[in-house]
């Protein structure tokens, strides 16, 4: 009886070894840590070269006294631009984001029609643009948005052409004193950007505001001139794209 208990004993402790040198064999998987979480941060900016496209066609004219001068016969043509431009934008969440333009744009601005394109004078613009956005992220990299919002355009360092200019039948004509009025106005847009990185992408954008500022200037000194300037803008940017 005794000798039976001692083989049972015997057996056991073989048995409980042999499973201890196997566990030992066995390779040990230490579970990896998890990747740091970079912390969210709502801002953005963005560096474009901008291209600033006027459409002054309806634009009115009214010269007093000379109807011939006048809308319709006559109208205002403002010239392009191209600068660069700075962007701020703000999510409040990964969707909704506020975006806020920066830059400054100088236009030259000559009659039409009767006014056989007669110079009138030339601008300096501060257009800042607020608006607010909605960021489709569903397609990876590439993140295309909408946006609207209001405008309102600074008109500085103006001056009148001051220089005589032929317009038939009524002789050589000269502009003096322009001035343009401070305009708020809507605008729409849409664009997108494609992130190469988390932090570095590419950008394009496409903005339509509406801007129709008064204005006033004098032909030959004494004549007064007044209208409203259907400018009406296509902005047109490309650059990159900076997320903190």
């Amino acid at each position: 009886m005794k000798r039976s208990l001692l083989g049972a004993a015997l057996l056991v402790l073989v048995a409980a070894f042999g499973t201890t040198a196997q566990a030992a064999d066995l390779p040990v998987y230490k579970k990896a840590p998890p990747k740091p979480v970079e912390a969210w941060n709502p801002w953005m900016i963005r560096l474009r070269a901008l291209g600033v496209l006027p459409d002054g066609n309806s634009s009115s004219v009214n010269v007093f006294g000379i109807p011939a001068l006048s809308s319709p016969n006559s109208g205002l043509k403002i010239s392009d631009s191209v600068v660069p431009e700075l962007d701020i934008s703000y999510f409040f969440t990964k969707n909704i984001a506020a975006e806020l333009i920066l830059g400054v744009t100088r236009h030259t601005i000559t009659g039409t029609g009767s006014l056989n394109d007669m110079p009138i004078g030339k601008a300096w613009l501060l257009p800042p643009t607020l608006t607010f956005q909605y960021h489709f992220t569903d397609f990876g990299a590439f993140i295309p948005y909408v946006g609207a919002g209001v405008n309102y355009t600074v008109f500085y360092n103006q001056s009148a052409a001051n220089a005589g200019w032929g317009v038939p039948p009524f002789g050589v004509l000269s502009a003096t004193n322009l001035h343009v009025s401070n305009s708020w106005g809507a605008a729409v847009q849409f664009g997108f950007d494609y992130m190469l990185t988390q932090h570095w992408g590419l950008n394009l954008d496409v903005k339509k505001l509406w801007l129709q500022p008064n204005y006033s200037a004098t032909v030959n000194g004494v004549i007064p001139v007044t209208g409203r300037a259907h400018i009406d803008p296509w902005l047109v940017g490309a650059g990159v794209t900076y997320k903190f």
